[in-house]
């Protein structure tokens, strides 16, 4: 791995946890111990005991715990040890070990690691960031190329870690917190207005914030980190402070008037106030982005998604909120129409629902149905088309034959009801 990754001169540092500095002694087993019946497994567990020691028993010993070691004594360690040793063979004679094995020298590692019983070696390095472009492809080319070849040529298994799998293990956490916070703050909004639909609208000046940070990262040639992440949390917060003062604000003047007048009234009245609380903030943080030192570079990405998601974000409050009322008025009027029409139908009203559910579910048995009971589309022509895919191509046809059909009960039912109204007013 290591000789895979210096041809690029992005990687620097790179080492690992395996040095040579050790001599080993190899012992293999001679024709002669092998036809005495040694093996090698025998082999090494017989001098691991005698060398290492056997364990014999345990006992308490007040607050502590004795064990009985039996090991070869010091003395007989000498440096003939290998060839002196006496071995039993299989039929009970005692014969030297020097006789049986044959030893070699070569140098070896000074310390093998382990994870949980399975030998572990790391290769570590720095990987430049100054050119993020680069460094991606390097990436790439080491979890699609190099490690699968490693792989495959030596049998073993690799896994990145170090700082990208700390990344990952922070965006993983920092994703779970963002959506606590989202539920949380959900909850409060809708506990505060009374109502489930009204704190969609507060929020939904969160995502479109995101546009202006991933502007102010490319703008300043800076990839998103984790402490862009941090931003983001920060930045939703604040973000949503203004959004709350302005449908307050709309509430308050919809008890009076129209809502349409309220949403143009509390919009220029909170003006003023909404600009003022993002400048105040903006200017404060601006400094930082020009400070060239290196306390200050690790809080770059975090001014930068603040400054640039704020300032975004002031507009998206002014804009997208009153938007977003304003289309939520008009659903709701056309919600409570459908809803009287079907509750006082016409003549012929109450059925647009009923012939739309028979319509679709006769195209979901045409469709889905078709495919999960025969594996096969119930049209040649699509079947022959899309014979790779069944599935998803009935999915695709019952979605689209559903929104068509759901479209078409729309219009029936908009028509039936307009029937209605003007046949009501040639009444009056």
């Amino acid at each position: 791995l290591r000789a895979a990754l210096v041809p690029f001169p992005e990687i620097t540092g790179l080492e690992d946890n395996l040095p040579y500095d050790k001599l080993e002694l190899l012992l293999q087993l001679t024709p002669q111990g092998q036809a005495l019946g040694f093996t090698v497994e025998g082999l090494s567990r017989d001098l691991r005991n005698r060398l290492s020691g056997i364990e014999a028993a345990t006992f308490p010993d007040g607050l502590r715990t004795g064990r009985i070691r039996v090991e070869v004594p010091q003395s007989e360690r000498a440096a003939d040890f290998l060839d002196s040793m006496m071995m039993r063979a299989a039929s009970g004679s005692h014969v030297p070990l020097g006789d049986i094995v044959s030893v070699s020298e070569r140098q070896g590692f000074s310390s093998v690691r382990r994870e949980n019983g399975v030998r572990v070696v790391t290769v570590s390095g720095d990987l430049s960031e100054d050119d993020p472009a680069r460094a991606r492809e390097i990436t790439r080319l080491l979890t699609e190329r190099i490690l699968p070849d490693l792989e495959a040529d030596f049998g073993i298994v690799t896994r990145l870690s170090g700082q990208a799998e700390q990344e990952r293990e922070f965006l993983t956490d920092a994703a779970i917190g963002i959506g606590l916070c989202l539920i949380l703050i959900y909850l409060t909004l809708a506990w505060v207005f009374s109502s489930w639909l009204r704190p969609l609208v507060v929020m939904a000046v969160i995502p479109f914030g995101l546009i202006g940070v991933i502007y102010g990262h490319m703008s300043w040639g800076m990839a998103m980190s984790m402490f862009s992440v941090v931003g983001v949390r920060g930045m939703a917060g604040i973000i949503i402070n203004d959004s709350i003062v302005l449908v307050t604000t709309v509430d308050q003047y919809a008890r009076d008037r129209g809502l349409i007048p309220s949403i143009i009234d509390a919009t220029c009245d909170r003006l003023r106030p909404v600009l003022l609380t993002t400048l105040t903030t903006v200017l404060g943080l601006t400094p930082l982005m020009f400070e060239n030192s290196t306390q200050a570079a690790f809080l770059k990405p975090t001014v930068i998604t603040l400054v640039y998601g704020l300032g975004f974000g002031m507009f998206i409050v002014l804009l997208l909120v009153p938007s977003v009322l304003a289309i939520g008025h008009d659903i709701s009027r056309q919600v409570i129409s459908l809803r009287r029409a079907l509750t006082q139908p016409a003549r012929g009203v109450a059925l647009v629902p009923l012939i739309a559910a028979l319509g679709l579910g006769l195209w979901f048995i045409a469709t889905m149905g078709s495919v999960m009971v025969t594996g096969e589309m119930p049209l040649p022509a699509f079947a022959a088309a899309l014979a790779q895919a069944p599935m998803r191509a009935a999915m695709i046809l019952f979605l689209a034959g559903g929104a068509l059909g759901l479209g078409v009960a729309w219009v029936l039912g908009a028509l039936a009801v307009w029937a209605k109204a003007r046949r009501g007013r040639a009444l009056v």
